[in-house]
């Protein structure tokens, strides 16, 4: 009896063995081994164009160096090619699209000599698709894409001038498939969501997995606030700056240099708003055996001014492109407000960092979980990291404040007295150090806080 439910028959491999046509010609025979060898070749190209893919785009900059040094045609073509990597991924999707197609087509022919499926159509087409696409998906796809992330300059290379001629080829679908994602580009930036940095911050801690230890998700967090942090708030105020004078001899000099221990000091005239130069130490070495006399302003460097403003992640690249380590700060009126260096934007991602040099200066202390003891010249910033808070908790109070103790008096309105409390929300900050025009040290009290209670 003819099956017409369009299921395929009980016993598969019997069962397409029986629809094979037992009136295969000549004729047939020789379509069938053309299709065939149409197939193998069109599957041959969409491994071809697919391992480009995988070998271009996983180039690493000294490999693009390799491949494009030279005046060879082949470097011509790989620059070209890189040079506009959404025409080239537009290239690679439109010619796999047409050698896709491509065997779809030859391959129904090919099925429909061979096979007579009859009333079994659904089965046909479900045949057809299941082969096609495993074949296409292994041969074209999977295994090329393997092997050129593993060999990528070596098929980039090989596949520089098919490559070229197929963006010429294609050119006109090209402008168009690269001009239509351009629109939608900007529709999605238009309309997408920006992620603040508390939402990062927050996918960081739900995130990270049981092995992640609390140091590295302070680096990671550290890293996400790193752009929105800017000079004033991490740099060395302008009381704490040791800076010399231009006009001092230098056996002076010499001392100085060895009372601070540091490597590179600020030069000024008449004042610190007037800085001239920055002396590197090393510079100096060489010089040691000279008099008194010796001319050592002749070794000072350029200073490199920035503004309160400045963020440090634009700072830092700054400090590598101009090879300087130093920058001094400046404010609205062009005065020295305060100095910066590497070693400050280095701590903001990894924290305090001692050299062999450092002396054991103690600016902070806990007591216990809830008290801690500070320098009231302290960052803000510095405060909250070794408290583990947030920043932005003080942001209500702290106004243009960077310190504990500017931050103080903008709480109190006032120079507060030894022994005054001052509470913000569920902190308390005991003055345990004061003189007459600020305060030195403060006592910080973290109370409990209540559920349900807003901070």
């Amino acid at each position: 009896m003819e099956n017409i439910s369009g299921e395929p028959p009980a016993n598969m491999p019997l069962g397409i063995m029986m629809l094979i046509r037992s009136t295969l010609v000549t004729a047939d025979i020789i379509t069938v081994v053309v299709c065939l060898v149409v197939i193998v070749l069109f599957i041959v190209f969409s491994a071809l164009v697919s391992s480009s893919e995988n070998a271009f785009f996983s180039l690493t900059k000294a490999q693009i160096e390799e491949l494009t040094e030279g005046k060879t045609r082949k470097s011509e073509f790989s620059l070209f090619l890189l040079s506009n990597p959404k025409k080239l991924l537009a290239t690679i999707l439109i010619a796999n699209t047409f050698v896709n197609i491509a065997i779809v087509m030859v391959s129904s022919l090919m099925f429909e000599t061979v096979f007579d499926f009859g009333t079994n159509h659904i089965f046909g087409v479900i045949l057809e698709l299941t082969l096609i696409t495993f074949s296409l998906v292994l041969l074209g796809e999977v295994l090329p894409k393997i092997y050129a992330a593993q060999n990528n300059i070596q098929v980039a290379s090989f596949m520089a001038a098919p490559m070229y001629f197929l963006s010429k080829a294609f050119k006109p679908f090209v402008y168009v498939l690269v001009k239509s994602t351009s629109i939608i580009d900007k529709r999605i930036t238009r309309k997408g969501h920006t992620i603040s940095v508390d939402e990062l911050t927050h996918a960081i801690d739900i995130t990270a997995e049981e092995e992640t230890t609390e140091q590295e998700k302070t680096i990671l967090k550290s890293i996400v606030n790193f752009g929105n942090i800017n000079v004033k708030q991490i740099m060395h105020q302008r009381p704490d700056i040791s800076a010399v004078e231009a006009d001092i001899n230098f056996k002076e000099l010499i001392n100085k240099i060895t009372d601070w221990g540091y490597s590179r000091i600020p030069v000024y005239r008449e004042n610190l708003d007037n800085i001239i130069g920055v002396l590197y130490i090393k510079d100096l070495l060489p010089q040691l055996q000279n008099t008194d006399e010796y001319n050592w302003l002749s070794l000072i460097r350029k200073p490199y001014f920035v503004p309160e403003s400045k963020k440090i992640d634009d700072l830092l690249k700054d400090f590598q492109q101009k090879r300087v380590h130093v920058a001094i700060i400046v404010d609205e009126f062009g005065g020295t407000s305060g100095m910066v260096t590497m070693e400050d934007i280095l701590e903001e991602i990894f924290g305090e960092i001692n050299d062999e040099f450092d002396e054991d200066e103690v600016s902070h202390l806990r007591i216990n979980e809830n008290t801690y003891v500070f320098e009231a010249k302290m960052l803000i910033n510095d405060m909250c990291r070794y408290m583990e808070i947030d920043a932005d908790t003080f942001e209500e109070i702290r106004n243009d404040a960077d310190t504990i103790g500017g931050m103080l008096l903008e709480l109190s309105g006032d120079l507060p007295s030894l022994g005054d409390k001052l509470t913000y929300k569920h902190f308390t900050f005991h003055v345990e150090g004061v003189d007459k025009r600020k305060i030195n040290r403060v006592k910080v009290i973290v109370e409990p806080i209540i559920d349900g209670e807003e901070e």
